[in-house]
């Protein structure tokens, strides 16, 4: 039976089961039909596929991981984010919609590293940055290595990863900020302020409760599972943070569904509801302004770069803005060219400043003074 497999029927079914072997492990699967010839030509498509794979033509899957589809180990994948990693749904849920479109209905197993790059080339094609496909890519990845590690599969294929050259640019002088600023809807203008002075992200600014706040104590603490790292971060209120939250904290009422007053629980709000969508309102803004085409996460790059500006040493802003590696922080903290200006700048003053004495004698001049 094990080189050739067999055809059985089992107690109380009408359907006929086939069986066979590989590395010592039996298995049995039911063909479906209750016609004998049928199951006799599945098991002989089953015995090709194990010698395929004793020549290493081609991995044997077997039948229940012939039947797991990528919808499923996606599914998987995304339970165990909301369960672990809920600060990140909204990132999560935007990268892993395209993979599930182009792959949610395919068979587990017919996903290989051609068909990967095949998706890569597709993407890229249609304009999406590397560093995008990469982030989407990788739910792909995780979802096949962790239905490796549950056994749901035996094998996970190799997904190619992109360069990224994606050195932060944009940035805002304090100039080009006011101006933006200025344009934007009144709830909007602590909102982006907070953003501009901490450099923290979107998200985590409208996540922000009064919950969070030490007035007593003057600090703010992000909760961990509103910061996309996972980890709890404190900020003290100083100046203008503190101007910021003591100007919230008299913008807390807002006007309920019986036109009665109702104090919201979050910092930012919009009757009493978090800060979401701004995308239409920042554009609008920054078009306004004469600065079409600058993003809300440019506050978070121009903050990080004002803190190494004025001397903040790079482990505290790293700390306040939420930077766990040192290659990522690398990557905000561009340099302008007014930054370059500058060096130069200094450069020449200092140059400048030099003695023009020499202070080193010519060598025959320094042995005649050693003769004396």
């Amino acid at each position: 039976m094990r080189g050739t497999g067999r055809v059985f029927k089992r107690k109380n079914s009408n359907n006929w089961w086939i069986s066979y072997c590989l590395r010592g492990k039996e298995y049995r699967e039911s063909s479906g039909s209750s016609d004998r010839k049928l199951a006799e030509r599945l098991l002989q498509q089953r015995l090709r596929e194990i010698g395929a794979d004793r020549l290493g033509l081609k991995r044997f899957v077997g039948p229940a991981q012939d039947r797991v589809t990528v919808g499923e180990l996606l599914d998987t994948l995304e339970q165990g984010y909301r369960l672990q990693e809920g600060r990140a749904m909204p990132q999560f849920l935007a990268h892993l919609r395209p993979i599930s479109a182009a792959f949610g209905d395919r068979r587990a197993v017919d996903v290989t590293e051609e068909v990967a790059d095949r998706y890569i080339t597709q993407r890229l094609e249609e304009g999406k940055a590397p560093a995008t496909v990469n982030r989407e890519t990788q739910l792909l990845g995780q979802a096949f290595r962790l239905a490796v590690e549950r056994k749901r599969l035996s094998a996970a294929p190799r997904i190619r990863r992109l360069p990224e050259r994606n050195a932060r640019q944009g940035f805002f002088e304090r100039g080009e900020f006011e101006a933006v600023l200025a344009h934007l809807p009144t709830d909007l203008q602590d909102f982006a302020r907070f953003a501009y002075v901490t450099g923290w992200r979107k998200g985590e600014v409208a996540s922000l409760a009064w919950a969070d706040v030490d007035r007593d104590g003057r600090a703010i603490r992000l909760r961990p599972d509103s910061s996309k790292t996972g980890e709890a971060r404190l900020v003290v209120l100083e100046g203008v943070l503190w101007t910021i939250i003591e100007r919230r904290w008299t913008a807390r009422e807002y006007q309920g569904l019986q036109a009665e007053a109702v104090l919201s629980s979050y910092i930012f709000h919009r009757n009493g509801a978090p800060i979401g969508d701004i995308r239409k309102a920042w554009a609008s803004a920054c078009k306004k302004a004469g600065l079409a085409g600058k993003l809300f996460h440019d506050l978070r790059r121009t903050a990080i770069r004002n803190m190494v500006r004025a001397g903040v040493p790079e482990r505290v802003t790293m700390d306040i803005s939420g930077h766990r590696t040192r290659a990522v922080f690398d990557r905000y903290n561009i340099t302008s060219e007014r930054d370059l200006r500058e060096a130069v700048r200094r450069t020449e003053e200092h140059l400048k400043a030099q003695s023009m004495e020499r202070s080193v004698l010519p060598f025959p001049q320094a042995m005649e003074v050693g003769s004396r």
